[in-house]
């Protein structure tokens, strides 16, 4: 190789950097502000629940000074209850994901696997319900939870409101058109063959949803829990409107306690924030694999 052909090939080397350098630049600029915006609040919240209230009284919440312990943890877990209403979260959140994916697998199996002609307008229904805004539905929803009757080993007051049946049917309800219309497009692209081979070997619709396709929609289904788990958990309208005893709303709501009309101590809110946040990275670092290739489906051909 001559010292022309090793010249012309570095300087094409060059070339191609200087084509692709500001745009690089400018997507990792993009990526730098983006993540800043995100992580500043977070980090922000961290170092204030790590300062007593008296410190930052002194010295202002824009400020390094004072002392720096977990005294603002320790009191929230403590006082205000956290495992408690944390409970009550899993309760509300479990068995509302549970149900959001067991209906909405079954639809979109009906939708993409069998052959009927409601199949499309089936579909715009469930997304059509997504483009209600929740907020317009309080007042009716509010009437009518304290209409229907529920026993009294599900409601202490007898009926749909302040139950954990209620705040979980809300949530299902709203979580499985959005769910749907997912597993419906994540279905079609397998294989229709294995239902016609199935059918061949005599297995049954429920055989071939329960044996066949549900478990090849595991990395779909992974995906919409993670984010499942993170909306659900996460909720604080529902709670409030639907829920009256304090016994019994999940820890977001729970929050609200913390703070009284004439006194609001942000450093023990921060950190009982922060002890919130803690089950939703828990759930997404636990389903991270799962979740990533769920959003990466169809991303590539072959």
């Amino acid at each position: 190789m001559t010292s022309a052909t090793v010249t012309a090939e570095r300087a094409a080397r060059v070339a191609r950097r200087r084509r692709v350098g500001l745009p690089r630049l400018g997507l990792h600029a993009f990526l730098v502000v983006t993540a800043a915006v995100w992580l500043i609040p977070v980090a922000w919240a961290v170092y204030t629940s790590l300062r007593p209230y008296a410190d930052t009284n002194t010295c202002g919440y824009v400020s390094v000074c004072g002392h720096y312990n977990f005294h603002n943890f320790t009191y929230v877990w403590t006082n205000a209850r956290l495992p408690h209403f944390f409970f009550n979260s899993l309760i509300i959140t479990l068995p509302a994901i549970a149900l959001t994916l067991l209906l909405a697998s079954s639809v979109a199996f009906v939708v993409s696997r069998l052959s009927y002609w409601f199949n499309v307008p089936v579909l715009i229904f469930f997304m059509a319900a997504n483009l209600l805004p929740p907020q317009i539905l309080l007042t009716p929803l509010y009437h009518l939870y304290l209409r229907i009757p529920l026993p009294m080993w599900l409601s202490d007051s007898g009926v749909v409101y302040d139950s954990y049946i209620g705040i979980i049917a809300i949530h299902v309800a709203f979580q499985t058109g959005f769910c749907t219309f997912v597993l419906a497009n994540y279905m079609k692209t397998i294989p229709r063959t294995l239902n016609e081979a199935a059918r061949v070997d005599g297995a049954s619709i429920f055989r071939q949803f329960f044996g066949i396709i549900l478990p090849l929609c595991k990395p779909a289904l992974a995906a919409l829990a993670t984010l499942q788990f993170t909306w659900i958990y996460n909720d604080f309208l529902w709670a409030i409107v639907l829920m009256k005893s304090g016994d019994k709303q999940p820890i977001t709501s729970a929050l609200s306690a913390l703070q009284s009309q004439f006194f609001v101590d942000n450093n023990a809110i921060a950190a009982a924030s922060i002890l919130v946040a803690i089950p939703t990275v828990v759930v997404f670092v636990l389903l991270q694999r799962h979740f990533i290739s769920g959003l990466t489906l169809g991303a590539s051909k072959g």
